[in-house]
């Protein structure tokens, strides 16, 4: 198992950036410490936890609060070298006995809740996302196993300052009120360098183009990945990740002499496109449903429908109001044929480029004309 302290640098662009913790880890790390104290009685000052990416944090404890049937403690969000809003916020832990078995695991002040659908959790609960649930509920069963308990427990994370750091985010448009969110994927924050970004993109499609490529298959992220895998069924070995970075991937692709890009990903990247985003990244806007509904307007969805399309918090739920209406088709053709003319602009017609638009809740949404054309070419090299 690394140690955090072993891997406290990255070294990116020449630069030596510092790692940090996500509002995940620390929401379980604090839920630890607070049902350790809770379930043993004794104090504790310092607690570890394994974040999903393998690395061990030690992280400090603070704001003890110990009471017979309740403990509650923080610990401090360290975002290391990557500029983030929740830097040094102090992300409290509640646990209390329950005579029932299990763990409950819910929001508090400064935590948003969610209000509209379509997104990761329903709608009423708190915006504590999946794999921080999955790591408090894990670190206190180890707690429970300890300590020899076998009661249930109820797990409140709260952050103080919350609501006030919320509206430097996109938490109230996308219907999350009164807070963040808990959030994180691997447990780690890795300060993010968009010219080291740029040149793994490069050395990929330079590693391509080497090896005899004609053609060249993108895609942004895991979600692309994953759909690349199983509803087409090709090597992911293949697809060079754009991360946001369309536009720049696209420039050295047509630098390198590719004949031909084709570019699949989450309708909620590729949507941007049709607005002339090509870098997809948040920081930069935000413009997916005003895209979707001037497509929809322009294919007859009803004025009444189209207000009740720009509130909506994701795609999903978009594509849902579109089937409703029956011009879903007609939208996401639209959609198609301007991602298309963006994607040639950028390349000036000097090579060929498509694109394959999918969600997780309804796969295959729609695709460029030549799309079917390039994957078979990809498909054939």
């Amino acid at each position: 198992m690394e140690e955090y302290a072993v891997k406290e640098y990255i070294v990116k662009d020449g630069k030596k950036l510092r790692l940090g913790y996500t509002t995940g880890s620390c929401a379980a790390a604090a839920a630890k410490a607070a049902a350790w104290m809770l379930l043993s009685g004794r104090r504790k000052e310092k607690i570890r936890i394994c974040t999903p990416k393998g690395i061990t944090l030690d992280l400090n404890v603070l704001q003890i609060s110990m009471e017979e049937d309740a403990v509650s403690c923080a610990v401090e969000k360290d975002s290391g070298d990557d500029p983030d809003v929740t830097q040094a916020s102090l992300i409290f832990a509640l646990v209390k006995r329950r005579k029932t078995a299990g763990i409950i695991i819910d929001g508090g002040r400064g935590v948003g809740r969610v209000t509209k659908p379509g997104l990761e959790q329903p709608v009423g609960a708190a915006a504590i996302n999946a794999v921080p649930r999955q790591m408090i509920r894990e670190n206190l069963e180890e707690v429970c196993c300890l300590t020899d308990y076998h009661g249930g427990l109820s797990v409140v994370i709260s952050v103080a300052d919350g609501e006030e750091l919320a509206k430097k985010t996109f938490n109230p448009m996308l219907g999350i009120l009164g807070g963040i969110s808990i959030l994180g994927t691997s447990g780690i924050v890795e300060p993010m360098s968009e010219r080291a970004l740029v040149d793994t993109i490069e050395l990929e499609l330079r590693q391509r183009k080497a090896a005899g490529a004609k053609y060249v298959l993108l895609t942004p992220g895991n979600y692309g990945s994953a759909y690349i895998q199983k509803d087409i069924g090709l090597d992911l070995k293949i697809a060079v990740l754009t991360s946001n970075f369309i536009g720049e991937s696209l420039d050295l692709c047509r630098e390198l002499g590719f004949r031909g890009a084709l570019l699949i990903g989450h309708i909620g990247k590729l949507i941007k496109i049709a607005g002339g985003m090509l870098n997809t990244h948040s920081r930069y806007g935000d413009c997916r449903m005003d895209i979707m509904a001037a497509h929809a307007g322009a294919a007859g969805l009803p004025a009444s429908r189209i207000a009740e399309l720009l509130d909506c918090v994701s795609c999903d739920a978009a594509i849902r109001v579109l089937k409703e209406c029956g011009c879903c088709s007609q939208t996401l053709e639209r959609i198609s044929k301007r991602i298309s003319f963006v994607m040639a602009h950028r390349v000036a017609g000097e090579m060929e480029t498509g694109a394959i638009l999918f969600s997780r809740e309804y796969g295959f949404l729609s695709a460029t004309e030549n799309a079917g054309d390039l994957l078979k070419l990809i498909r054939e090299e």
